[in-house]
């Protein structure tokens, strides 16, 4: 059993980095076992950033995408994009404005590790949500449930807790819509409450049909008066009233509900699927994550526990694996193989005609700024269907086989050792740089041995001559294919 204060093991330390960053350098490795640092030594580390105030520019969508992908391959805050990557899911939101799509990537990106609450009343006004939800429509003669159901069913308590209870009723959605009645935006995307537009009713005003403003009489552990959200006024303290009620929701066991829904989702995205309920409310207790709701403490938990690092052993049928989201596998490969994309389309490729990073992230299944629904992208299993497996594997390829030995290309001096003739230490060395050493099992070992020895007929391999440097090339896509790649 270890904790915050095991020193990590190079395998879990290339876990730790693949996971809350692009890739496990192999450099940043040995950093980590040379000096004996803890698994809580890394993690802080890791967490110890100041909130970027980044924000992508560009006149249309697709120059934004550039500059964020961009960012992405140089920033030093890894974690921070990670997050930020998570939290472009979680709020998934896609509207043609981009300079609100814009503003929405620097909320995430300054809210992304801290405090929960109050991220979500940032985003109750922020612009590309209130259009995307259509608060921005919401009026008091018939009240919008878009975005009071999606903050129910996906950004807090979700429709189910852990038991399988139901979290809110029909009604609930109904009286939170009431709150959000009439919240506009000016045309640079400042909130303001229409009064006009706003349902005052108290239930003895215009619209006394729809009684209180109460929400939760069935579910939260509230009792059958449930609780009133106009307590501090009716108006503007409406909608953060609404989400102290959700913050305080208990489920069927209890526990507070935002916390486990949310702990859930951070679990998967940094772990693995389907977490025990025993080890998540470990972590929520031991980072007090259901008080404070700050979500830098609660990955520190994660990051430090046991349950974290099962997924660390290599792809079998008793390892839980997540696929990697396209932007990961791409900005990870380019980091680790040190190739700087041409140009500010991000080429992949430094010929005329070569497709553009973002191209192939589409091709992947992912575009930047447009998830396909308020759902988010259907990760896992929705990213390895087959014409984004192909596109992958063209990705790979094309990465490997660029050798105009610029930065825009595939360096192997830069990489490994060009005087390695063994085969098998050609792998093991190109494996190491891709941050994979650890996931080679003997199948696909066998493979890229029998590749890089024409079936055992060459057991010496010259990287200097023009075969040698295409069997290297070759060994490099083939591992980015495998899913020792893929996969952590």
């Amino acid at each position: 059993m270890g904790d915050a204060n095991s020193l990590l093991t190079a395998d879990e330390a290339r876990h730790l980095l693949r996971r809350a960053g692009f890739g496990a350098k192999p450099k940043d490795v040995a950093k980590i076992i040379k000096r004996k640092w803890t698994r809580g030594k890394v993690a802080d580390r890791l967490l110890n950033f100041k909130p970027s105030r980044f924000r992508p520019g560009g006149k249309d969508n697709d120059e934004t995408r550039d500059k964020w992908l961009r960012y992405m391959l140089r920033t030093g805050r890894q974690l921070q994009e990670k997050l930020v990557l998570f939290w472009h899911d979680h709020f998934s939101t896609n509207v043609e404005t981009n300079t609100f799509m814009r503003n929405q990537n620097r909320l995430l990106r300054v809210n992304g590790k801290g405090d929960f609450k109050a991220f979500v009343k940032a985003i109750n006004v922020d612009a590309a949500m209130m259009d995307f939800l259509n608060t921005s429509q919401n009026r008091k003669a018939i009240p919008n449930e878009n975005y009071g159901r999606e903050l129910l069913e996906l950004f807090t308590l979700g429709v189910f807790d852990l038991n399988g209870q139901p979290n809110y009723a029909q009604e609930d959605i109904v009286q939170i819509a009431r709150a959000f009645t009439g919240w506009r935006h000016e045309e640079d995307g400042t909130p303001f409450l229409r009064t006009s537009q706003h349902d005052f009713s108290d239930g003895s005003g215009e619209f006394a049909s729809r009684g209180p403003k109460v929400i939760f009489k069935t579910s939260g552990q509230f009792g059958a008066s449930g609780r009133s959200f106009t307590v501090n006024g009716q108006g503007e303290p409406e909608i953060d009233e609404v989400i102290n009620i959700l913050f305080d929701h208990r489920d069927s066991d209890g526990e507070n509900t935002v916390a486990r829904h949310i702990g859930k989702r951070l679990y998967e995205y940094f772990a693995h699927a389907d977490p025990d309920k025993a080890v998540l409310t470990a972590l929520i207790q031991q980072s007090g994550f259901d008080m404070t709701f700050t979500v830098s403490a609660f990955l520190r938990a994660l990051f430090v526990h046991d349950a974290f690092y099962t997924s660390a052993a290599p792809a079998d049928i008793a390892t839980v694996k997540s696929v990697k989201w396209p932007v990961d596998y791409a900005i990870s490969s380019f980091r680790m193989l040190r190739i700087v994309p041409k140009g500010s389309s991000l080429a992949t490729r430094p010929t005329d005609g070569s497709p553009t990073l973002r191209g192939m992230l589409e091709d992947m299944g992912q575009i930047l700024l447009e998830p396909p629904s308020v759902f988010g992208w259907d990760c896992e299993l929705g990213w390895i269907s087959s014409f984004p497996m192909l596109t992958r594997y063209a990705f790979a390829r094309d990465l490997a086989y660029s050798n105009d030995n610029t930065r825009h290309s595939l360096r192997p001096k830069k990489l490994i050792d060009l005087t390695l003739t063994d085969p098998n230490a050609i792998i093991d060395a190109v494996a190491t740089v891709l941050g994979a050493i650890d996931q080679i099992t003997t199948p696909t070992r066998n493979a890229l041995y029998a590749y890089a020895t024409n079936n055992a007929t060459n057991l010496s391999v010259d990287l200097n001559s023009t075969d040698g440097d295409k069997k290297l090339r070759g060994i490099f896509a083939l591992i980015m294919q495998s899913p020792a790649y893929q996969m952590h």
